[in-house]
């Protein structure tokens, strides 16, 4: 049972400088402060250069913050990552070519131990769940790019993490396939009930999925705005509700009230 008290991620005074106390050092994130409830979905957006992904990597652990602390769930980014505390997935799906769609959701199992039974139930799960189970045998370069998506969402969740980071996974994808997986991501998230930071450059993505919209400035990357969506349902007639078209407006002025705050 998750503790409802303690934030899934907390981070309060975070910096990050890249090269720093060198002549080329860059101040990626400046003075961030966000905490991210259990189970909420809290999408990232801003111009691109802004510090996003740095930020989704430093709650990763993937990198180390210049100042201030950054929690997960009580924890250590450091200790929650080895505590397998948290699933990623990225804009290319990152599958190994010469394992099938089910040994690639297996993946992260098979690395921390679980016997082979074990991985291939799992395994199996979650590929009912994305709704690939009947491919669970062919290899990634027979599915479409939704699919491949899919199955690295899959095997992001393989050991049940409380946290979902995803940097921009939709990008690459035309745009029906896009608000598909969008769909999917929506019912996933609520199925699983793990808290979700979404990094993206798109506004109606970002207001369809989240329950709220962080909205950064330009390098180095502050946070400008936190824009709450108040929408009663997701589903394929959302995007055309007046709620959503206001959401999408809150957040659009959000981002152009900092773009002129930069250029005056």
């Amino acid at each position: 049972m998750t503790d409802q008290s303690v934030a899934a991620v907390s981070l309060t005074g975070v910096d990050k400088t890249f090269d720093a106390g060198r002549a080329g050092a860059v101040t990626a994130l400046s003075g961030i402060d966000l905490a991210v409830a259990p189970g909420e979905f809290v999408s990232l957006i801003g111009p691109s250069g802004c510090g996003k992904s740095t930020l989704m990597r430093l709650v990763a652990d993937l990198e180390r913050p210049s100042a201030g602390t950054i929690s997960v769930f009580g924890k250590s980014a450091h200790q929650a990552r080895l505590d397998q505390d948290y699933g990623i997935a990225f804009q290319a799906a990152g599958l190994l070519p010469w394992r099938s769609v089910r040994a690639n959701v297996e993946l992260p199992l098979q690395v921390h131990g679980m016997g082979r039974a074990g991985r291939a139930a799992r395994a199996d799960e979650l590929l009912e769940l994305v709704g690939l189970a009947e491919f669970a045998g062919h290899r990634p370069d027979q599915l479409s790019g939704g699919m491949q998506q899919r199955v690295a969402i899959a095997r992001a969740l393989a050991e049940r993490p409380r946290l979902l980071l995803m940097d921009e996974p939709f990008g690459a994808l035309d745009e029906m396939t896009r608000e598909r997986m969008q769909g999917e991501l929506v019912r996933l998230s609520t199925q699983t009930g793990c808290a979700v930071i979404f990094v993206t450059h798109s506004i109606p993505e970002a207001v369809y999925l989240s329950d709220r919209v962080v909205v950064m400035s330009p390098r180095p990357g502050r946070i400008s705005a936190v824009v709450p969506i108040e929408l009663s349902d997701r589903n394929e007639d959302t995007r055309e509700e007046p709620g959503f078209f206001a959401a999408v407006t809150a957040v659009r002025e959000a981002l152009r009230a900092r773009a002129s705050v930069e250029l005056s």
